[in-house]
Order: C-alpha cells, then structure tokens, then sequence
C-alpha cells in the first residue's frame, strides 16, 4: 500500500500525539473509515403550481386522457362529413 506523502504526515502526527505506533493509527483511521456511512444530501424536488381547472381530478389522469383522446376521434370524424 502506497500512501500520499500528506497522509502518511498526517497519521505520523496523530501517532506522536498520541503516544502510539503509525500502524495503530492508519488500523483505526481505515476502521473508522469503513464504518462511517457516506455523507448524503436531501434531494428537493421544487414544487410548481400545474395551473389545473377547477373540478379536475388528476388522480383520475388515464381516464382524463382517454376522454381527450376520444373527443379528438370525434373531431376528425365530424370533420370527414
């Protein structure tokens, strides 16, 4: 294992201060590592008005869709006449 030229500084020092050996230091440092669950961000997604007319229920959006679909179908029918 190769370590950068800062960490392996950084490890030293904590080693000195703590009055242990370097391979002490990198065991916890790479255990705590491990066990440290990686830092998350809550994602917001930002809510728009949809600018619904009153009395439609899109809960009900397949139906609503369906509907248009056939009104269209209706329009090009009358228009063939």
């Amino acid at each position: 294992m190769t370590l950068d030229p800062d960490v392996a500084a950084a490890l030293k020092e904590a080693a000195r201060r703590r009055g242990t050996s370097f391979k002490e230091v990198l065991n916890e440092a790479v255990r705590h590592g491990l066990r440290a669950r990686p830092v998350t961000r809550e994602y917001r997604m930002p809510s728009r008005p949809m600018g619904l007319r009153v009395g439609v229920d899109i809960d009900k959006a397949l139906a609503l869709a369906a509907g248009d679909e056939d009104a269209e179908t209706l329009r090009k029918l009358e228009l063939r006449k």
